[in-house]
């Protein structure tokens, strides 16, 4: 069953052009999980995450610069080149200056529709900023209810908010299942899980969840220990599934994450309000933050803490994108944290363009001594 998951990511542009042709209707592309997927898919919109394609490029140079982190101009490679040709549309709700450059580079050199930049705030943690985003998500509406011609009504807003609160809560409770000894789905199968919740139809991905969530509630799991490894994945954006598959196959389990491609993006639900709006804008403020907005306060690493400790993690991997500046500064503070309570940690910063044996040479360092400590516990 698995492979559905695994197909609908691998093959993400094919679904949202199978979908198009199916449904008539527009595919957004968004750049970063502070978009508001709900009012996109309350309009009829089907929302996909733009993701890179893991491969060195020389097309960005001209349009963003060098020491841009290479996700973002990994991101912009991809419409450059014309893999994501069907998008409609695209957007972006505040996040970095690197995501946004992306941004503002597609806009300018990859012809779509339309495209529409929300001033999502970066103080979460002030309080009138709830009145200030319902404010910034009722002009977004305006703008696609001019783009598209029809109105978004509430009862629209309410059937998204179901079906993405639906899809957050499968999730939650399917990750859940991987507290236990035995994980009875594997850390690469629950990256797949959440990378294809970002590409298709949240309706259909609801159906395949919950017939998954039966079947793994009634796996059976043998023998009392485990000597497999308890490994928590942190940090930015991560959809390299060939790492993830490498940690795993040298006797780790990545029992949980903390990344915006992971965890971060289905952690809360939508509280529901008379104002649909402002339920929505209150979901994506509470959310488990993003380092670019946790401040002056960093609730991050509390978040961090807890989840380590709920998933009975033995070590971390803590892991960034080359230059990216918001995470590169908290890993210090989070790693800090971690080793206060135990948890050994270690840095790996990515790059599309290294080899993964490297990597691996390194995976193997830290494993090794996390079992050395096993051993003298």
């Amino acid at each position: 069953m698995m492979e559905v998951f695994r197909d609908w990511f691998e093959h993400r542009h094919d679904y949202a052009k199978q979908w198009q042709k199916k449904t008539g209707g527009k595919v957004m592309g968004y750049f970063c999980t502070y978009a508001p997927e709900e009012i996109m898919y309350a309009a009829g919109i089907l929302p996909v995450r733009v993701l890179g394609g893991h491969e060195p490029q020389a097309v960005t140079e001209p349009h963003i610069f060098g020491m841009f982190c290479p996700f973002c101009r990994d991101c912009l490679a991809q419409g450059l080149k014309g893999n994501f040709n069907y998008l409609n549309g695209i957007m972006i709700s505040q996040s970095c200056i690197h995501l946004r450059q992306a941004f503002t580079s597609w806009r300018l050199h990859v012809p779509v529709e339309y495209n529409y930049y929300l001033p999502f705030p970066h103080g979460v943690q002030n309080p009138p900023v709830y009145k200030y985003l319902t404010a910034e998500l009722r002009t977004f509406q305006k703008s696609l209810e001019d783009w598209l011609g029809s109105t978004i009504s509430d009862t629209a807003l309410d059937h998204a908010i179901d079906v993405y609160n639906t899809n957050r809560r499968l999730l939650r409770e399917i990750f859940d299942l991987r507290r236990g000894t035995h994980p009875p789905i594997s850390g690469l199968d629950a990256m797949y899980l959440a990378l294809s919740s970002q590409m298709v139809d949240k309706a259909e991905h609801n159906v395949m969840l919950e017939e998954l969530l039966k079947r793994l509630k009634t796996k059976a799991v043998s023998g009392n220990g485990n000597s497999r490894i308890r490994l928590m994945l942190i940090g930015s954006e991560n959809d390299d599934t060939q790492f993830t598959n490498m940690v795993e196959s040298l006797g780790a389990d990545i029992v949980i994450d903390e990344h915006c491609t992971g965890t971060r993006y289905f952690w809360n639900e939508v509280i529901p309000q008379e104002d649909r709006l402002a339920a929505i804008a209150a979901r994506y403020i509470d959310r488990p933050p993003c380092p670019a907005k946790d401040w002056p306060d960093r609730r991050r690493i509390p978040h961090i803490l807890n989840l380590a400790k709920d998933y009975g993690v033995q070590g971390a991997v803590l892991i960034q994108q080359k230059f990216c500046d918001p995470h590169e500064f908290d890993m210090p503070a989070i790693a800090q944290a971690l080793k206060k309570e135990g948890i050994p940690s270690y840095n790996f910063e990515f790059d599309v363009t290294v080899p993964l044996g490297p990597f691996k040479i390194r995976m193997e360092a830290f494993l090794e001594m996390l079992r050395g400590e096993e051993l003298f516990v």
